[in-house]
């Protein structure tokens, strides 16, 4: 059965939360140790890491979790139409060209120039498309998913796919399906049995966020939002060399930011009720500052450690006495917890729209297709 159009799924203009999952060719290690060669290509997951930072910089797009293994990568995003409208046409245009310069001369600079953001702020038209990609997740999932697969061939000095094909996507519901959701990404090494537990699955949201609540800092990938006047790049384009031109190009790439807690370039996980309209966050280094649960990090962590420690399915312990209020408010069944997050795929890997049986049900009425796959496994799980 083929995947659903990405119009069916969700439309840019609308907010909305999204597990998106990118593949590597044939589900080869291209970011681990390969069982052929014996290469170990680990460190290209701090690659893909520091692109997510920079990218949840420029784009109108909330990242919530994510997880990055030797074969794949999960992330959950919150598309943020609502913060892109708030930003200048001027704005919009440096943002759009920090990350797309197109096919000018000046982009060996490493910055746009001021003439090239004015013309784009100039031009209606095209900054209506722009505005609109920006809070679009598959324009985020391309400028993430090209320069990787781009950088890995020419280290390799091949050709040819690094990615499967497009994007998986599912659109998160309603708050059971997105926490339990956030919990299946990351404890996505500890199910893989590459880590023993949340504090020690390096490459995940879980992990960022652990590390910050005890004082980890990282430097920023943010990008800087700085112009370069066209008299000055004529003059630099003249008088350097081609060699000098891809020094400074990657140094351009390589620019580090001021120190920020490790998880500052994701959304803040509680929901704060003080923290209303689209809350833009003023440092540049994330979409908003807006957060997507109602309930407390800490409260977050221990059920997350208290999941993974339950091991599979077949080894399910009873929820205990704090947790439990929080899953009957979610409408999820007494002992059902554990497996809904260890076998999300089960459940809802076939659906377009993960969620409680009613919340699917009143999806598929709305949307172009009248059945959403997946409601008869969700009702296992849910009251």
């Amino acid at each position: 059965m083929p995947r659903p159009l990405r119009s069916d799924v969700y439309r840019p203009q609308e907010i909305a939360i999204l597990h998106c999952v990118q593949r590597c060719v044939r589900r080869a290690y291209l970011s681990g140790i390969d069982s052929v060669s014996g290469k170990d290509y680990s460190y290209r997951k701090e690659w893909i890491r520091q692109r997510i930072e920079k990218l949840a910089s420029v784009f109108s797009i909330d990242v919530l979790a994510y997880a990055i293994l030797s074969n794949h990568m999960h992330l959950v995003l919150r598309s943020r139409p609502d913060v892109v409208a708030t930003w200048s046409d001027r704005q919009v245009a440096l943002r759009w060209l920090q990350i797309f310069p197109g096919k000018r001369i000046e982009e060996q600079l490493g910055d746009p120039t001021t003439t090239d953001v004015e013309a784009l702020a100039n031009n209606p038209e095209r900054m209506a498309v722009v505005r609109l990609r920006l809070s679009d997740i598959s324009w985020f999932m391309r400028a993430l998913s090209e320069p990787i697969a781009r950088l890995a061939n020419q280290q390799e000095k091949c050709t040819g796919c690094f990615w499967e094909g497009r994007f998986k996507a599912q659109r998160l519901l309603d708050e059971a399906a997105l926490l339990a959701c956030c919990m299946y990404v990351d404890l996505n090494p500890v199910r893989a049995a590459m880590a023993e537990s949340p504090e020690t699955s390096t490459f995940t949201s879980a992990y960022d966020r652990i590390k910050a609540a005890q004082g980890q800092t990282i430097e920023s990938a943010a990008v800087p939002m700085q112009t370069i006047n066209r008299e000055e790049a004529a003059k630099i384009l003249k008088s350097s060399t081609p060699e000098e031109l891809a020094d400074r190009r990657k140094a351009a790439r390589r620019r580090r930011g001021p120190r920020i807690a490790r998880d500052g370039w994701m959304a803040p996980l509680e929901l704060n009720p003080r923290v209303t309209g689209p809350a833009v966050n003023k440092d540049g280094v994330r979409a908003s500052d807006k957060g997507f649960l109602d309930m407390s990090l800490e409260d977050y962590v221990a059920l997350l450690y208290w999941t993974g420690s339950q091991g599979r399915a077949d080894k399910n312990g009873k929820i205990t006495a704090d947790y439990a209020p929080i899953l009957a408010k979610l409408g999820i069944a007494e002992g059902m917890w554990c497996d809904l997050v260890w076998n999300f795929k089960k459940y809802f890997g076939k659906s377009r729209g993960p969620g409680s049986p009613d919340r699917m049900r009143e999806e598929a009425i709305l949307g172009v297709r009248k059945f959403q796959p997946g409601q008869k496994m969700a009702r296992k799980c849910f009251v």
